[in-house]
């Protein structure tokens, strides 16, 4: 009897034309068949935003043997809510793959990140995810050089799949792959964006403001994503969706909790 092939979810924030989600289709078409979801379009930044306000669309644009995909309206996460539902048909996948990102979503850029609120998105559903990123931003960027690292986290984790509720958040150097040392398992590193805004003009006069900032961090411990990555390692670090701050339950109870 034919073993069944695992079926593989995968999405992005970077829209359907994307060099990554191209290069992911490519280094996982071997290892099972494809359903693949994603924006019409490029939706950076959009954390775990869902659409409320006006209709999405969806459509199918391919389909041969082992690989299906459709283009949504919507966000990253609107693309795995309405993908489970219409294209899988509310069945499960075996795994959930979001990426390859354009650029870092190491330590707090994570909290920003589509690509890893597609991936949060999938653990919430019991799904085992994973989002990629490549710190690289080219249009002409080699997602392809990190392609044997990326087949070994997911045959891994196809092979063992995850706690529940969990999933992993993947940075890749842009490095050749012969200058990548391997993989590491870290903690997300702390690190702020000090931000501010630049006032410009548009041809009516009127000021209009553009986001920009540079990226601070004083974490240097050699746990982190951050430090693993400056070292030629790629970097894994596991995540939950719950927030809750348990190490600090007791102190807040005994501070705030009433009783009648």
């Amino acid at each position: 009897m034919k073993k069944e092939r695992p079926q593989i979810f995968i999405t992005n924030d970077d829209g359907i034309h994307a060099p990554g989600i191209k290069s992911l289709v490519k280094i996982v078409r071997p290892l099972g068949d494809i359903v693949l979801v994603a924006p019409d379009r490029p939706q950076s930044g959009m954390s775990h935003a869902i659409t409320l306000s006006s209709p999405l669309r969806f459509h199918k644009v391919k389909e041969e043997e082992g690989y299906r995909a459709y283009v949504c309206s919507g966000t990253p996460v609107d693309c795995v809510k309405l993908g489970l539902k219409i294209a899988m048909d509310g069945r499960k996948p075996s795994l959930l793959l979001s990426g390859i990102n354009h650029g870092s979503n190491a330590s707090t850029n994570m909290i920003y990140s589509g690509t890893m609120a597609a991936a949060l998105e999938g653990a919430m559903e019991d799904i085992p995810s994973i989002g990629l990123s490549l710190l690289d931003y080219a249009l002409e960027a080699d997602f392809e050089q990190s392609a044997e690292f990326i087949k070994q986290i997911i045959q891994n984790t196809l092979a063992q799949p995850m706690p529940l509720r969990t999933c992993l958040n993947v940075n890749i150097p842009n490095l050749p792959a012969t200058e990548l040392k391997g993989i590491k398992v870290c903690r997300q590193a702390m690190a702020l964006w000090k931000e501010s805004y630049e006032m410009r003009k548009d041809p009516f006069h009127a000021n209009y403001y553009w986001l920009t900032g540079e990226f601070h961090h004083t974490d240097l411990k050699e746990d982190t994503d951050l430090y693993a990555l400056d070292h030629a390692y790629i970097s894994v670090v596991p995540v939950q969706f719950d927030w809750t701050d348990f190490a600090r339950m007791d102190e807040y109870k005994k501070r705030l909790e009433t009783h009648k």
